[in-house]
This record gives C-alpha cells, sequence and structure tokens, in this order.
C-alpha cells in the first residue's frame, strides 16, 4: 500500500523552530521574497502609493522604504492584508505556518496560545488570511468533468426535551432564519495517475438551490460544453441545454454502473462539515464564504508540502489589499450582511491589479 503524502518527508520540508530561529533581517527578506521577489537586494521595491518599481531609499533603523517618486514612506505590510496590524513579523509567519499546515484549519483559540495574544487578536488575523485567500481566488471557467452539488448550513435546531413540545423540523415554516446553502463546483484532474480527484475547487452561497442560481453561478464558474455530473435535485435540470450533464439518483446508488457519481462534490462536504463540528463549531452566514474559499484551498493544495503552503498563502496575504471589513472590527466596523448568488463571489477583486493570481 503506497504511503500517504501527508506521512512523507517530502511534506515535512518546515518546521515551526526553523522559522521562530530567523532572525529579523532574514524574516524581512523572506517577506520581501514574497512580496517583490530579489531579496538579496533590499532596496528593489515597488512602493504601494504610486506602484512604481525603483531602488528606494532603505531606512535600515526603521526597517522601512521611502519612495524616490512620490516621498512616500512604507513597510513590508503597508497595502496589504497585515496593515495596521500591531503583531511582530514573527508572529505574522508562525501564524500562517500554523494556518498552512493544519488540515481542517485552526481555532482562533488554539492560536492565540501559539501566539500569546489576545482571543480577538488571533480571530481577526485567522479572517484576514481568509479574506486574502477569497479575494486572490482564480475565477477562471472550469473545463472538463465538473462535479456540483449544495450542503445546507446553519440549519440544525435543537429538539425540545419533551415530546409534546417537539416541532417537525422538515417544515419550511419552522426552518430557521439564517439557512443558507454551500454550492461547490469541483474540477476533476485530467491526470488522475498524478493528482486524484480535483484540482481546481470554486465555492458559492446561496439561499438554496433553486434554478436561477444554480444556472447563473454554472455559466459564470463553468466554462461551455464542458460535462457537469450532479444528483437528482430538480435546479440542475436546465443545464442540460447548455452542458453535457450527467446525474445521479442517491436514492438508489451513490456511482452509477457507468461510472456516474458526484462524489468530488461530496468529499468536500464531508470535510467542510468535519471543518465545522471539529474545529470552528459555528460560521455566521456572513463569514461563511471566508470558511468555504478556505476549505477549497485546503482541498486544492492537499497534496502540496507545508512549504509550499506557508509559501502560497504569504504571496496571497502580501497580494491582497487592506481588508475593508476587519480593520477596526472590534472598535465597530462590523461585516455586512451576507451576499447571496453571484453577488457571492469576489469578483471584483479577482478582476483587479491588486489581486493577480499567485503560484
Amino acid at each position: 500500500m503506497a504511503q500517504h503524502f501527508r506521512l512523507s518527508a517530502a511534506a515535512r520540508r518546515l518546521s515551526s523552530d526553523g522559522l521562530a530561529l530567523l532572525s529579523d533581517a532574514e524574516m524581512l527578506a523572506l517577506l520581501k521574497q514574497a512580496r517583490w521577489g530579489n531579496a538579496v537586494e533590499m532596496n528593489d521595491v515597488v512602493c504601494p502609493h504610486c506602484q512604481i518599481r525603483h531602488h528606494a531609499y532603505f531606512i535600515s533603523t526603521r526597517k522601512q522604504w521611502q519612495c524616490k517618486h512620490c516621498q512616500y514612506r512604507f513597510s513590508i505590510k503597508s497595502g496589504t492584508i497585515f496593515q495596521n496590524t500591531k503583531l511582530s513579523l514573527k508572529q505574522i509567519l508562525i501564524a500562517v505556518y500554523y494556518f498552512s499546515i493544519n488540515s481542517k484549519g485552526i481555532s482562533a483559540l488554539s492560536l492565540s496560545h501559539h501566539l500569546g495574544v489576545q482571543y480577538k487578536t488571533s480571530w481577526a488575523l485567522l479572517h484576514k488570511l481568509r479574506e486574502a485567500i477569497e479575494k486572490t481566488q482564480d475565477f477562471t471557467p472550469l473545463t472538463g468533468i465538473v462535479h456540483i452539488d449544495g450542503c445546507y448550513v446553519n440549519h440544525y435546531i435543537r429538539p425540545k426535551n419533551f415530546k409534546h413540545r417537539r416541532i417537525d423540523r422538515r417544515k419550511k415554516r419552522y426552518q430557521r432564519k439564517d439557512k443558507a446553502c454551500v454550492m461547490v463546483f469541483r474540477q476533476q484532474a485530467a491526470n488522475q495517475e498524478i493528482i486524484k480527484g480535483a484540482d481546481r475547487t470554486l465555492v458559492a452561497l446561496v439561499k438554496e438551490e433553486n434554478a436561477d442560481d444554480t444556472f447563473a453561478l454554472t455559466h459564470r464558474l463553468v466554462a461551455p460544453n464542458s460535462t457537469i455530473c450532479a444528483d437528482e435535485n430538480p435546479a440542475y435540470d436546465g443545464l442540460a441545454f447548455h452542458y453535457d450533464l450527467w446525474r445521479v439518483n442517491h436514492s438508489q446508488e451513490y456511482c452509477s454502473i457507468d461510472g456516474i457519481t458526484n462524489n468530488l462534490a461530496e468529499s468536500f462536504f464531508a470535510r467542510f462539515r468535519r471543518m465545522i463540528m471539529g474545529v470552528y463549531h459555528k460560521m455566521g452566514n456572513n463569514y461563511m464564504m471566508h470558511y468555504a474559499n478556505e476549505a477549497a484551498w485546503r482541498e486544492d493544495f492537499r497534496y502540496q508540502s507545508d512549504k509550499d503552503k506557508f509559501d502560497n498563502v504569504l504571496k496571497r496575504c502580501l497580494k491582497a489589499r487592506p481588508s475593508r471589513d476587519l480593520t477596526g472590527y472590534w472598535q465597530g466596523n462590523k461585516k455586512p450582511t451576507a451576499r447571496f448568488g453571484l453577488e457571492s463571489l469576489c469578483l471584483e477583486a479577482s478582476n483587479d491589479n491588486q489581486y493577480l493570481a499567485v503560484a
């Protein structure tokens, strides 16, 4: 039996001790390499104000640069998701490390113990990492074989203790008002010998599985003439006119004799539910896309080493602009209510020059 990749030595290319032993200069060089490249030449940077790459003045005593064109003074965190944070560079790198290596995520409480900070500090930092992943998402339409399915969240109603007080939780009038559905679109890898399962995952949030949202999202996220595998939900009936639609009836089988299945979507939701139950326990709809995109990123990078995942998250955080919703969160700047359908996708950020695709 072949050894799982996570058990191999190739997966353990980075350790927390290695990060903790870095000097301040080495940490700054590491961040500069991830953001602008050329870690050897510290003056070779891009001004976040005028966007001009040149050899700026490096103020070594303050670990800052001053632009020669607009005279703007900036640090390695300026213009990124880490702007305005009071955490040290070492704390930021350790937070990115623990966020990257855990297969089902890390809670804010656990991270606060690793960093030695308050719970609310680690909570906001984790959401900034998730927001950076969401804003740097690649929304290029999926091709080939795509598995689609939906998973309802915030739907559980605890039954009453006494039998005569219990309600029929299946009826619509008794459903929770914050009940929502996370939809996933997973592209099957072309070469299954190299990557088993899916190699790209996109997610969206809808009120419920309905024909209008399903068609709009599929039209945006899946290329024409692709093969779509879905279950027998009637919300997918309209896709048969535009795609090669294959269905599997889960009341009779999970995989048909012909090999038709949507198990790639089902496996995503199996891990997503365990992420909710085992790590995060509770997710509000306004932050649901943060968690869903985190789960999608973990699925797409499940065969990457710890070093590769760490570098990927760090580059995404340094490409993303400062958060509008999480800056000053504990002072009253709360994230707005959840958006559904096409509006739940972070399409504006993906089309922005600041959110270039990072490998």
